[in-house]
C-alpha cells in the first residue's frame, strides 16, 4: 500500500507543477566553477594568509615590547638589584641583592631562596688579600710536565 501511495504521488507531481520543468536545464553544481576559481585565486589567498600571519606576529612582538617598557616605567629596577653572584654548585648560587639601601646575602637553589645574612650598611666588605698559596698558581704546562716526570 505504501508503494502504491508513493507512486501515485510521483504521478501527481507533474500535474501540480511541483516537478521540475523539462524545458529548463538541470541546475549546474558548484564544483566545476569552484575548481576553476580556486586555481586563479590561490596566490591571492596565500598572500592574504601570509599578511594575516605577519600582522599577528607583529601584534605579539608589539605587546611584548610594550609590556617590557611598562615594567621599566614602574621603577622596579631601582628598588631591587643584583650586586654580585657566585655559583656554589651545579644549581646553587650565593647572591648579594640590594633592596633599597640595604644589601642581603641570599642562598638560591631550585625551588628555594634562603636569607643567609643581612650585610652591614656599608655593603660588601673589602676583599681580603689572597693567601700566598693561592696567589701563585702553576700553569697547566708545568703541572703536565711534573705529572709526566719530565
Amino acid at each position: 500500500m505504501k508503494r502504491g501511495l508513493s507512486l501515485g504521488v510521483i504521478w501527481l507531481l507533474p500535474a501540480c507543477g511541483l516537478a521540475a520543468d523539462p524545458a529548463t536545464p538541470a541546475p549546474v553544481f558548484a564544483a566545476p566553477a569552484a575548481a576553476t576559481s580556486t586555481v586563479a585565486g590561490s596566490a591571492g589567498g596565500l598572500g592574504q594568509v601570509t599578511l594575516a600571519l605577519l600582522f599577528v606576529l607583529a601584534a605579539i612582538f608589539g605587546v611584548a615590547w610594550f609590556m617590557r617598557r611598562l615594567r621599566g616605567l614602574t621603577g622596579g629596577e631601582e628598588s631591587l638589584r643584583v650586586i654580585a653572584q657566585v655559583a656554589l654548585g651545579a644549581r646553587e648560587r650565593a647572591v648579594v641583592v640590594q633592596v633599597g639601601n640595604q644589601q642581603v646575602l641570599l642562598g638560591v637553589a631550585p625551588g628555594r631562596v634562603n636569607l643567609l645574612q643581612v650585610l652591614p650598611e656599608g655593603g660588601l666588605p673589602a676583599p681580603q688579600a689572597a693567601t700566598p698559596s693561592l696567589a701563585v698558581r702553576p700553569d697547566f704546562a708545568a703541572l703536565l710536565k711534573k705529572s709526566l716526570g719530565r
